[in-house]
């Protein structure tokens, strides 16, 4: 099958892992060698509930029977879409109530930032340096790593960069400002964590000078980090919520939220201001409504910070610098890149699926599904330390 993989599928990176995928249960992937591996990532962040949860499985049969695809989003009421939304406005702080169904992520981004530029009638949008909020054209364009941009110039205009957790150039959110777009906690540079109320600071300058502020919130959601939004941990509420990956229990979804005032703005003037096909599909939305239900009705969010502890305790090592994150939203920071690169491709070896961050290279992310086991995560601790201890 890796044959035919790399002829006829196109490639991210030169050298993938290339696990050849048999099936997948719970906190194990299987191949078609007849081996399971320990899944310590969760196709990044992506899998909530672990892999083919009964009750996702469930929820996507019961749905294919009735129907699939019927109209564009927005046309027709779909009872999946209508009561993940509902469910959503329940569990969301504040104002923010209504919530536009998207395919990914960074279409979340991109119709966040629409939104923000529609409601303002400003243009800047203010990005952090080494934030990562997807690879779409408008989402790129919030990136400042020239390797990686560079060759798709020239990106959206009038966007500008502060440094997270920078008190000092909070003041470049002025009166010309139309959004502030923040990782609630930076996935790629390394999951930095905010500090000393950054981002109630940014808030207060947004609404201060009347900028609106968007919580990517694509890693931290959805329990990750012992709240159901990462943003519920920093006493602050933003003006928009972009989400996707944990949402969908594996299936590719994104969303964005705001209060009705402001995303009824995207409806009219003009008419159709984001729209899409496929957002709010209803196999879908029974898959995210399920996931949603299952992390806000149980024990699961709360074990989340348990469970962090017994990945703090068991992964002390001299090679370890520090565990960064919060939660099952982890990163390992090894003493060096090359470290990392071996603990990733040993762990592989050993069956344990591991994997990097963009752009810290000397961290390995550890972001397991929401349901893996104590007992589970003193098998892959143990092997970390094992692959640690032979590289000393």
């Amino acid at each position: 099958m890796n044959k035919d993989f790399f002829k006829y599928q196109a490639q991210t990176t030169p050298h993938p892992l290339g696990l050849e995928v048999s099936h997948a249960i719970g906190s194990y992937i299987y191949t078609t060698d007849g081996k399971k591996h320990l899944d310590f990532v969760a196709g990044v962040s992506a899998c909530s509930l672990g892999h083919s949860h009964p009750k996702i499985v469930a929820a996507i049969k019961k749905q294919a029977e009735k129907y699939l695809h019927v109209m564009v989003y927005g046309e027709y009421a779909q009872g999946p879409a209508v009561e993940l939304s509902k469910l959503l406005a329940k569990n969301m702080p504040g104002d923010l109530s209504k919530t536009y169904l998207v395919n990914s992520g960074t279409e979340a981004i991109e119709g966040s930032l629409k939104l923000a530029r529609r409601a303002t009638g400003r243009s800047e949008i203010i990005a952090a340096h080494n934030a990562y909020h997807g690879n779409t054209m408008g989402s790129l364009s919030l990136m400042d790593y020239e390797e990686r941009v560079k060759p798709f110039r020239p990106l959206l205009g009038d966007i500008s960069f502060i440094t997270f957790n920078n008190e000092k150039d909070i003041e470049k959110i002025t009166e010309r400002t139309a959004a502030v777009i923040l990782e609630t906690i930076q996935g790629g540079a390394g999951f930095i964590m905010p500090r000393d109320n950054y981002l109630k600071k940014v808030k207060n300058r947004c609404e201060e000078v009347g900028a609106l502020l968007i919580l990517d919130e694509i890693q931290p959601g959805f329990g990750r980090t012992g709240k159901l939004f990462g943003f519920e941990n920093f006493e602050v509420v933003p003006d928009i919520v972009a989400m996707g990956k944990g949402m969908g229990g594996g299936l590719p979804i994104g969303a964005f939220t705001a209060s009705e005032k402001l995303m009824d703005q995207l409806s009219d003037n003009p008419k159709m201001g984001h729209i899409t096909t496929f957002g709010g599909n209803p196999l879908i939305a029974a898959s995210a409504l399920a996931t949603l239900k299952e992390i806000t009705q149980t024990s699961l969010i709360n074990k989340t910070l348990e469970k962090e502890k017994l990945f703090r305790n068991l992964l002390q090592h001299p090679l370890i610098e520090e565990i960064r994150g919060q939660g099952l939203m982890l990163a390992l920071i090894l003493k060096s890149a090359k470290i990392a690169d071996e603990l990733v491709l040993k762990a592989k070896e050993n069956q344990l699926v591991l994997f990097w961050l963009l752009y810290e290279k000397q961290a390995v992310r550890l972001t397991p599904p929401l349901t893996i086991s104590e007992e589970e995560i003193k098998e892959g601790c143990g092997i970390i330390i094992d692959i640690l201890n032979n590289l000393k």
